[in-house]
């Protein structure tokens, strides 16, 4: 593990392998450790660089302050990739790091050379989704809720409560999954008090470099309405989704996410 000092923080990262430089960026309650899976196959041809973002674990955060936000890891990001020094990149982000990269690429085009985003998350507003109301995230009560009971000391129970919303099996997880979850746990602090703003059409129009777009097929909910909606915006961008996977589709399909990666990476 290595630390890189931005914008007033040291930012935890693995560096593993040899090639074009890939970086990769967690989701919620995750951190580096997440990429694990394809690990393997990626550092095959290329420079590895996970990243935890900021109060994620190695960090021990306490849940309070207000350094916590999608605006302040969007800034962070960039200067990470910045502070590398080793020209532009692929970038790669699941899940609420996809919605980090996606700024990225959509503010400093500049610093990328390809981007991925598996299941990135967040809102769509009128311009991608004509059912669109006004109206509270749907994830929003059960963050709030599950914050609140890490905020009190029950954990294991807030974290119960986010992942059933997300339709994922808490006392079903492995055990080394459920510690990762217990080491970032405080972060639903953060994200339950965090201001989102939706992606628009002119949002997906913005962004300039290829771009591929992973999903699990079998996954439900908001995450893979709000891919397809961008993707079909997005100039130069492809989909491809992996059967029988869902959120998780890294961890349950390492082979084929690391074929699709690789192949889109080298086309």
């Amino acid at each position: 593990m290595q630390s890189l000092r931005v914008n007033g923080y040291d930012m935890a990262y693995l560096d593993i392998g040899k090639g074009p430089p890939l970086v990769c960026v967690h989701g919620s309650l995750c951190d580096f450790r997440n990429w694990s899976p394809v690990l393997g196959p990626l550092t095959t041809r290329h420079r590895v660089i996970s990243v935890s973002l900021r109060h994620f674990f190695p960090d021990h955060w306490n849940g309070s302050g207000h350094t916590y936000s999608l605006a302040q890891h969007i800034e962070d990001v960039i200067a990470f990739i910045a502070r590398l020094d080793v020209g532009a990149v692929d970038l790669m982000g699941h899940s609420r790091g996809g919605h980090v990269c996606f700024r990225v690429a959509q503010r400093r085009p500049d610093l990328l050379s390809k981007l991925i985003l598996a299941e990135p998350g967040g809102e769509i507003d009128a311009t991608l989704d004509p059912d669109y109301t006004h109206a509270p995230w749907p994830m929003a009560g059960p963050i709030s809720a599950a914050a609140d009971a890490i905020a009190k000391g029950d954990v294991d129970g807030g974290l119960e409560i986010f992942l059933t919303a997300l339709q994922v099996p808490w006392k079903r997880l492995p055990a080394t999954t459920r510690q990762l979850l217990r080491d970032n746990a405080t972060t639903l602090i953060g994200d339950a008090r965090d201001e989102r703003i939706p992606f628009s059409k002119s949002d997906a129009e913005s962004i300039k470099v290829p771009t591929l777009f992973i999903g699990g097929a079998n996954t439900r909910g908001l995450l893979p309405k709000v891919l397809h909606a961008l993707a079909a915006h997005v100039p130069n961008s492809r989909t491809e989704m992996i059967a029988a996977a869902t959120h998780a589709m890294f961890e349950q399909a390492p082979q084929t996410y690391s074929r699709i990666v690789l192949d889109f990476l080298e086309g």
